[in-house]
């Protein structure tokens, strides 16, 4: 079924650049193909005849460019169903599963409740709900071989370690190691919002850019960029972190151990917080402070007012420092968006220089699959040689 089930399926450049362009936007013809990727016609057909012939690629049938034109072109296009990846998305609670195609589209779900979130009992729990996915169709099983995790914390994606989890509360976990020999499929582990943003430039609103920007709300305040093409992670991984710029030097404590960083006042539990001692309630909910605030409460009103300022000025220091084409916002805390996107907005306009203010804010609410289509992502990128990691022992 595969020249080899652990290594990457294209290596030379040429290869690389053909399948990735036509993974994001095919079809296109040979002649599209190669104005965008900068070879001559001769090397693009070179490189696509291995792909065609292993049932990756397939030409369309013949179209004229334009009323008049001379020969017929012969689009290429990725067949989707030619492999199949597995995308989970880990919580403290559950694990969500998708099965995806070659382009991300998602074939199959599942979800199953975890009830002791230990790196063994998610391991055990991992093992069965891949299982589930792979019988649910009879070519999953035989075409898949890629699995991506998609989790919160820093992770060395190059080892597959899960170095730290604040939310799992695991350190120094041989994650990738594990799920491996549980399931037998190569792993990649990639910190959660990096593989949604991969799942966004690649499949998604970021499409055709160099440079994009994915932010998070919700519990806490993720973020991650595009540069060049590129995921960019920075010397020791942490780039982008928009959660943790400082927007109020004498604001709250946050966790990360310093003062006014944008978590600190615009996580669910920041918000959560400043309403309680807003109001002397110390056992009200956060539902019931949402609640709050769209009934007209002035200091529910307040702290969401103030979780969206601080949410658009962090969000304009991005932008003012990498220059996005785009950022899409989204995160479970989009459910809310009704009582603080028009001040995230001001924030941002407040804050952004000059002609980066032309980067327009998408919000995109993703439930928890989309993140599991995020780790699927990642597992996409597998083929490719520059996103490979070495093979785990026991991959055959």
């Amino acid at each position: 079924m595969f020249r080899h089930r652990s290594q990457p399926l294209v290596s030379a450049p040429a290869e690389t650049a053909v399948l990735a362009l036509l993974l994001a936007e095919g079809p296109l013809s040979r002649v599209e193909l190669a104005r965008r990727t900068g070879l001559s016609s001769t090397a693009v057909t070179k490189a696509a005849r291995p792909l065609i012939d292993d049932g990756y690629l397939y030409e369309l049938p013949p179209e004229r460019t334009a009323p008049g034109a001379g020969r017929p072109v012969n689009p290429l296009a990725v067949a989707p169903d030619r492999e199949y990846f597995i995308g989970l998305k880990i919580i403290s609670d559950q694990v969500f599963g998708a099965v995806c195609d070659l382009r991300a589209g998602v074939r199959a779900t599942a979800v199953r409740a975890l009830d002791e979130c230990t790196p063994e009992a998610v391991t055990r729990l991992v093992a069965e709900l891949v299982d589930e996915l792979l019988d649910a169709d009879p070519a999953f099983r035989q075409r898949t071989r890629h699995l991506g995790v998609a989790m919160n914390g820093d992770v060395d994606r190059d080892s597959g370690r899960l170095r730290h989890s604040g939310l799992l509360g695991w350190r120094d976990v041989p994650l990738a190691e594990l799920l491996t020999a549980a399931t037998g499929l190569a792993v990649t582990v990639e910190n959660d919002v990096r593989a949604l943003t991969v799942a966004e430039h690649w499949f998604g609103e970021g499409i055709g850019t160099g440079y994009f920007a994915l932010v998070t709300i919700g519990a806490g305040i993720g973020s991650a960029l595009v540069v060049n093409g590129r995921l960019l992670t920075g010397a020791y991984g942490v780039a982008g972190e928009v959660g943790h710029i400082c927007v109020d030097p004498a604001g709250p404590l946050c966790r990360c151990g310093a003062r006014g960083c944008v978590e600190a006042i615009a996580s669910t539990e920041a918000i959560l917080a400043a309403v309680r001692q807003d109001t002397g309630t110390a056992q009200l909910t956060f539902d019931e402070a949402v609640a709050m605030a769209r009934e007209g409460h002035p200091a529910a009103r307040e702290a969401f007012a103030r979780a969206g300022r601080a949410i658009g000025v962090g969000i304009a220091a991005l932008v003012n420092l990498v220059g996005p084409e785009r950022v899409v916002v989204s995160g479970e805390g989009v459910d809310t968006y009704d009582l603080f996107g028009r001040h995230i907005q001001e924030g941002y306009a407040g804050h952004v220089f000059g002609a980066a203010s032309r980067c327009p804010l998408s919000l995109r609410p993703l439930p928890w699959e989309e993140w599991a289509r995020g780790g699927a992502a990642v597992a996409i990128q597998a083929l490719f040689p520059q996103y490979a990691a070495t093979p785990t022992t026991g991959v055959g």
